[in-house]
């Protein structure tokens, strides 16, 4: 059918499944949380919220909605709509009566939504989130086989009330290159492919998960997803975009954890405050880098506002990356939907208050940079500084000999800056010494020479980007509507309210800010987030695990589970999910394998007429698959694509860890800065061939080709990429110089390989199906089907024949094509 024709069909059918939606809705008993403040928050709060209480009423807390307004009357009567002044007034005809006073009336839909939830006690329930983790028992699913995955039990209820069932499983190669991708980001190369799809082993699946998870490759897939988290870039933005020194030692500290499987809690207290730890690490300190990955400006206009910026940065990603709260949202005004009041804001914001600015504009390492040279060096570079020091004040006091024997205007010269200073000595000095002193200077000059040579030769400091400098801590106050300069009442440090958790019992009392107590302020507060009984922090991280699995989280808002967050699909697995990842010892590792050996996971995308009969009327029931009754498909991201196209090539240069490599730029790309190639740096072709993760990252010069597959803007934490298919990508695989190099590359990789088969260029012109095949089975893992080889074969011999091209350039443009089949680029 027409690409058209689907699409109008899609929409229609979506249009169905809302209508339906709205009605079971309606049928159904509503919840405060989901349901109606939603709705009461987008139509009513600006007159009867947080901020303002018009007629004494106020719509989001119970206290404030169900009490007698300035009128004398009840806008909500519980149990009791027609005595419900709300109704009456949000469904008046006279223009001057009808609420909301500006804007649309509210439809038909949500009147009656009000309605029901009036009619039905008008309970302000709390929102799903806020609520304690609850302790699910997996469902007793009956299934022909034994036993049940916890994963599939939960799943399989949700259809069956649905009246769905669930995709069969995907086959043996879909499912090697799903896992390959989602473990490791690179495809399985066509020997793994061939060995998994014959092996009988009934532990052959488990095996290949565990093979994937031992891989260096894993941690540069999954450390990739953090630091799109905690908005990783190795510049500060703004108009100089200046390069923060060592980011790269942060990135290989979070890729080397995910290698190492540390336990989560483990590796969100080093970031928070790892440099407050009893005996902090090497690693523990470069972690604390996550407090000096955001924007910085060298040169605010307003200095004080800007520190604040630095600080709301802070307490957005924590608050977004940990607890998927948007705190951020009360800097102003309390939370418009979240019960988050301004308070809390800067409760959170003097926890962070002994972070010390990025830099300072005349000086922009001390701050950021961490010495961790070893012991002994250290030693080593604190003699030569004492051996320097007394050199220069011993030849200080002989210098000072000689010019008080100076003229007056020469005293005064050597008085002033440091060149007109040394313009004197040079030219003058020796005629004041005496002929020991002479001497004297002549030999401690030798000296200090080699006390500079011998300094040269030690190895270089070592230095990581952290939290070097600490400032003591002030008083904290609420800001009136943000402004830095309109302090108000003093808060001290807290966690939302909505935890009930008093994580600063000591300073929360006394009034007073206790330095002691201060300066272990985020040590308390990672160790709370941490906890298991902490309600947001596991079900934050394994809905994060899932999302990368699955396509879209259990709750698809990642970075929100707030009340405008979407409610999760499955809220029992949730909560389970968040269980195991405890008992499990917080590990990442464990919890890919729980989930990827559920038949979840296992099912597949693409299902035939027969298969989707028996599954149900999906297309009506399920279109999104909110209910998991298949496996999404999911288009490579960006340093998928770039990295296949590398394997593929057989350039891939798989080494780990190290400086950043700065990918060729074309001058068209570098003049889009303010200083066109400022910044930017060369790198040799093998760096160029290694993984896309170790690309330098600058925030105004973003790779091009990763830009196109929806690379994110660095500045802010990314919850979940963009996922777009837009002309950009087809340019960068059709055009770009890059994408033809590959082809070239990919073809001259195969035909060394015909050629060790024993397979001659002579055979090849004869037969360039045989090319087919080569290509087909390098970028895609199978044998090429009869008619792909026909295809292929007339393509390149018509690019010969008809329009004249060199048997190598044709057969290379096929290449090409490949390159841009969807097989190539999307996981089923």
């Amino acid at each position: 059918m027409p690409n058209s024709f689907v699409r109008n069909l899609f929409v229609c059918c979506t249009g169905l499944v809302n209508m339906f939606g709205m009605m079971a809705v309606s049928a159904a008993e509503l919840e405060y949380a989901s349901d109606v403040q939603p709705l009461l928050a987008r139509r009513c709060f600006s007159c009867h919220g947080p901020d303002q209480s018009e007629g004494g009423l106020a719509f989001h807390e119970a206290e404030l909605a169900l009490v007698e307004s300035e009128s004398g009357e009840f806008a909500i009567v519980p149990g009791d709509a027609e005595s419900s002044a709300m109704l009456t007034r949000i469904t008046s005809d006279d223009e001057y009566e009808r609420m909301p006073p500006e804007g649309d009336p509210l439809t038909e839909s949500e009147v009656e939504l009000l309605r029901q939830w009036i009619d039905e006690g008008a309970e302000f329930s709390k929102h799903w989130a806020f609520e304690p983790l609850t302790d699910p028992v997996v469902p007793d699913v009956p299934r022909d086989s034994e036993e049940v995955h916890p994963i599939d039990a939960f799943v399989y209820q949700r259809l069956a009330e649905a009246g769905l069932q669930q995709a069969p499983p995907a086959d043996k190669r879909t499912l090697i290159r799903r896992a390959t991708y989602d473990l490791t980001g690179l495809p399985p190369t066509p020997d793994e492919v061939e060995s998994f799809a014959n092996d009988t082993d009934p532990r052959a699946y488990e095996k290949l998960i565990d093979r994937l998870l031992a891989s260096d490759q894993y941690g540069e897939k999954w450390g990739r997803h953090w630091l799109d988290l905690v908005r990783y870039a190795e510049t500060n933005s703004f108009e100089r975009d200046a390069a923060k020194p060592n980011a790269w030692k942060f990135r290989d500290y979070v890729i080397r954890s995910f290698n190492e499987d540390k336990p989560y809690d483990q590796f969100v207290q080093e970031q928070l405050a790892g440099d407050l730890f009893d005996h902090p690490t090497t690693e523990s300190k470069t972690a604390t880098g996550y407090y000096r990955l955001g924007i910085w400006d060298d040169e605010p206009a307003d200095p004080l506002q800007a520190r604040y910026d630095e600080l709301d940065d802070l307490v957005t990603t924590t608050g977004q990356a940990f607890l998927a709260l948007t705190i951020n949202c009360a800097r102003c005004h309390d939370h418009k939907i979240d019960p988050i009041p301004t308070t809390d804001y800067y409760g959170m914001l003097a926890i962070f208050a002994d972070v010390a600015p990025y830099a300072t504009r005349a000086d922009h390492v001390t701050n950021n940079q961490i010495d961790i040279t070893s012991p002994e060096l250290l030693v080593q570079y604190q003699q030569c500084d004492q051996d320097f020091a007394r050199i220069e004040s011993e030849r200080t006091e002989i210098e000072q000999a000689g010019i008080v024997k100076m003229s007056a205007p020469d005293q005064r010269a050597t008085e002033g800056n440091r060149k007109d200073r040394n313009k004197v000595l040079r030219e003058k000095l020796d005629q004041h010494l005496t002929a020991a002193q002479r001497n004297r200077y002549a030999e401690l000059g030798k000296q200090l020479n080699q006390v500079r040579k011998r300094r040269r030769e030690l190895p270089p400091r070592e230095q990581v980007l952290g939290l070097a400098a600490k400032q003591k801590m002030a008083e904290t106050f609420v800001m009136f509507r943000g402004n830095p300069h309109s302090p108000t009442d003093a808060v001290t440090p807290r966690v939302p309210e909505i935890f009930e958790d008093d994580v600063f019992p000591g300073e929360a009392s006394s009034g007073t800010t206790s330095q002691v107590a201060a300066d272990k302020r985020r040590l308390a507060f990672a160790r709370w987030v941490t906890t298991a009984e902490n309600r947001l922090t596991t079900r934050v991280i394994v809905n994060r695990i899932w999302q990368h699995h699955f396509g879209r989280g259990i709750v698809r808002s990642t970075n929100n589970f707030g009340q405008l967050g979407t409610p999760p699909t499955h809220p029992q697995l949730l909560d389970y999910l968040a269980h195991v990842f405890v008992d499990k010892g917080w590990r990442f590792k464990d919890m890919h394998r729980f989930m990827m050996t559920s038949q979840t996971y296992q099912a597949a995308a693409a299902l035939t007429p027969e298969q989707a009969q028996a599954v149900g009327n999906t297309s009506v029931v399920d279109p999104n698959n909110d209910l998991f009754w298949r496996f999404d498909p999911r288009r490579l991201t960006a340093e998928e694509v770039r990295d296949t196209l590398l394997t593929v090539a057989g350039t891939l240069n798989l080494k780990s860890y190290g400086p950043s490599f700065y990918e060729e730029l074309s001058p068209e790309v570098l003049a889009g800065q303010s200083q066109p190639g400022k910044g930017w740096g060369d790198s040799s072709e093998s760096d160029r061939n290694r993984r896309s993760v170790y690309i330098h990252v600058k925030r105004s010069l973003l790779t091009p080709m990763l830009a196109a597959f929806d690379f994110p803007e660095p500045d802010t934490t990314c919850e979940a990429r963009f996922v777009t298919l837009q002309p950009g990508q087809a340019m960068s695989l059709l055009n770009s110089d890059f994408i033809h190099e590959k082809a070239r590359q990919l073809l001259a990789s195969v035909r060394s390989e015909l050629r060790a088969s024993e397979v001659s260029d002579e055979a090849i012109a004869a037969d360039r199906g045989i090319l087919v095949r080569a290509v087909i089975y390098r970028v895609l893992g199978r044998e090429a089907t009869d008619q792909e080889i026909s295809e292929g074969a007339e393509l390149m011999n018509s690019l010969i024949n008809d329009s004249h091209l060199n048997p190598e350039r044709a057969e290379a443009l096929y290449a090409l094509s490949v390159l841009n089949w969807n097989e190539f680029v999307f996981v089923f």
